[in-house]
């Protein structure tokens, strides 16, 4: 067997989400099978099954961008390091923030968002904190800006771009 790294790829899935739901992009590729043996069925019955954490190695033609449970709604990349993408759930279309920086990483969930001054802003909140996310601004929709408040007083600004 030969093997080219070019044509190899390793995707790590959720089961439940990506191969059990018939929604899902991959459904096409498995369905027919799940079905056959009755995949889920001798899940329910077998309890070692459902202890064991399931792992699945496939060679499928996704898109880079493919999410099990989320779309990617917006991606920027901000001064002083800050790397902020927004997702939305397929399922309940709960906005998700996920955000990457010299000072760690924070995620968070339950976010809203409006279009204000004619541009969206996406609003999280943490306690005391909260994010908004401008995606684009009234001269620029390639830019935007991160905005932390504290108790409604503002910690931070940053210029962000789309990426």
């Amino acid at each position: 067997m030969n093997i080219n790294k070019n044509d190899i790829a390793v995707v790590v899935i959720d089961p439940q989400n990506d191969v059990l739901n018939e929604k899902r992009v991959s459904w096409d590729l498995v369905g027919k099978n799940v079905k056959l043996i009755n995949f889920v069925t001798l899940m329910k019955k077998s309890v070692l099954l459902l202890a064991l954490p399931i792992s699945i190695l496939a060679n499928f033609s996704l898109r880079a961008s493919a999410d099990s449970t989320a779309g990617i709604v917006l991606s920027t990349k901000c001064r002083g390091g800050y790397n902020v993408n927004i997702w939305q759930k397929y399922t309940s279309g709960e906005l998700l923030y996920r955000a990457t920086s010299p000072n760690g990483n924070l995620s968070l969930g339950k976010g809203t968002s409006q279009a204000t001054e004619g541009v969206r802003v996406y609003k999280f909140r943490s306690g005391i904190y909260q994010y908004w996310v401008w995606d684009g601004t009234l001269d620029n929709p390639q830019s935007g800006t991160l905005e932390v408040y504290k108790n409604n007083r503002i910690l931070m600004k940053q210029a962000c771009r789309k990426s």
